[in-house]
């Protein structure tokens, strides 16, 4: 397997099992809504563009530019996230997640070049 399948299939799993609990509104995501200062509709906006990245991220494997504007959007997002704990008073570890799943990305974005 290419580096660029495994870090598709990872990165896909990851924002489809976080996409999906925005989507649908679980406890968790409504509290981490709620602390960053979302609404849960935003939330669940979020979680559609998760989503619709995912599909980015397959498509790119064979449609290079589509792989490039899915891992834009991530990093977008991710950058916005890593933005909005810090600014709800969280320390670096909250937005951990996020720095790490864009490190993931970058990774992704290097994978898909090298095709």
């Amino acid at each position: 397997m290419t580096a660029l399948v495994i870090l598709t299939c990872l990165l896909a799993l990851w924002f489809t099992l976080l996409g999906a609990g925005k989507l649908l509104g679980t406890a968790q995501m409504t509290e981490r809504a709620a602390h960053v200062g979302f609404t849960v509709g935003g939330y669940r906006v979020i979680g559609a563009l998760e989503l619709a990245g995912v599909f980015g991220l397959f498509a790119g494997c064979a449609f290079t530019g589509l792989g490039i504007a899915a891992a834009a959007g991530f990093l977008l997002l991710l950058a916005g996230a890593a933005l909005a704990h810090l600014r709800a008073g969280d320390r670096l570890p909250a937005a951990a997640p996020a720095i790490l799943s864009a490190v993931l990305v970058v990774a992704y974005l290097i994978a898909l070049f090298q095709k």
